[in-house]
């Protein structure tokens, strides 16, 4: 910090005087002469003053001079203000931010640049980078490839992935709110039963899960692709979480207005929970969108296929056509990756005040 005679008012006004005194003598004696100065001298010339006021000229540079120390001075002591261990702290913390983000985008960045590649260069060794001549031509070559299109594997997708999403939604609304909010016989059991399912694995649920619509007759459609899906445990305890932090007093409000649970919940609890909604529909959306397994073993018929099944015509016994594939998984995570940035500000939010860490 600066103190006492070192403080960066006095330093700039000792280095203003100082300046604006120098560049005073010096302007005066341009000014006049030295055979001013000599009586003797007999070629006397009347002096042309300069057509720049040297008393402004110099006025102005020790004012430059003044503000530019001034400012460099209180930087310096705002930076010595902070102490060393915070200022490495934070220098520590951007650089591994920005390690950490380019680990992120390097898959993405390999995969769009492999995908503007040719067969041979997509495989070469030592990699490239980046294509010499960037061929465009992979996307459309990888979107009309399958029998029925990729336009076929996108419609199938989406309208899974929005059946089961808004499924997933009313059904962890009501079962949430149920475990929050109202009180009844068993209700703790209840909920740390419907938790412990979190600890069963999804692979030991396909057979059943498969017999079951087998029976039904509901294989190869849309039923078998959504319907196993239309309820989530982690999205029922993350509303749950988020409609505890809701005040009591917004339920002794409604019932004074004549509302009941069914009116509270949609009117007033819903429309409060828009942060937490968007974050399940987006958690939901994006397990059903690159879900692979489910899809392969229910589906046999190429118009019910899914895209991340749709992403297997690329793959063969003889190898691979690695160039569309990249090209190919490009615009299938296109929609997901375009989602998110959009609604990224609602997805934080939510996991905050849903008091998950």
């Amino acid at each position: 910090m600066w103190t006492g005679a070192s403080s960066p008012s006095t330093f700039s006004f000792s280095f203003f005087s100082s300046s604006f005194l120098l560049l005073f003598f010096v302007s005066s004696r341009q000014n006049f002469p030295s055979h001013h100065f000599q009586p003797n001298n007999r070629h006397h010339h009347h002096h042309q003053p300069s057509k720049n006021n040297p008393m402004l000229t110099t006025f102005l540079i020790s004012y430059a001079i003044y503000w530019a120390i001034l400012l460099t001075a209180k930087a310096t002591a705002k930076a010595r203000a902070r102490p060393i261990a915070a200022t490495l702290a934070a220098h520590l913390r951007v650089h591994i931010l920005i390690i950490g983000s380019i680990i992120m985008i390097a898959p993405f960045y390999w995969m769009l640049s492999t995908s503007l590649k040719d067969s041979s260069n997509a495989m070469a060794y030592p990699p490239t980078w980046w294509p010499a001549a960037p061929r465009w031509t992979n996307y459309r070559d990888a979107w009309n490839r399958p029998e029925v299109g990729f336009g076929r594997y996108y419609w199938v997708s989406a309208y899974t992935s929005v059946v089961v999403t808004a499924g997933t939604l009313f059904t962890s609304i009501l079962a949430a709110y149920a475990f929050a909010r109202m009180n009844f016989t068993g209700k703790t059991f209840l909920f740390y039963l419907v938790l412990a399912t979190l600890m069963v694995p999804g692979q030991v649920l396909i057979i059943p899960d498969y017999i079951i619509l087998a029976r039904l007759q509901w294989l190869d459609s849309y039923k078998a692709l959504t319907a196993p899906w239309l309820a989530s445990v982690f999205s029922i305890f993350l509303m749950r979480q988020f409609f505890m932090t809701l005040p009591a007093d917004l339920w002794d409000a409604a019932q004074i207005d004549g509302a009941g649970r069914w009116r509270f919940l949609w009117r007033v609890a819903v429309p409060l929970s828009v942060p937490v909604l968007i974050t399940t529909g987006i958690f939901s959306f994006v397990a059903t969108w690159n879900s692979l397994l489910w899809p392969l073993v229910v589906t046999s018929r190429p118009e019910m296929r899914t895209l991340m099944v749709g992403l297997q015509v690329f793959t063969s016994e003889a190898g691979g056509e690695y160039h569309l594939l990249m090209a190919a998984s490009a615009f299938c995570i296109l929609p997901v990756v375009a989602a998110f940035f959009l609604l990224q500000r609602f997805f934080i939010e939510g996991i905050a005040r849903s008091g998950l860490k």
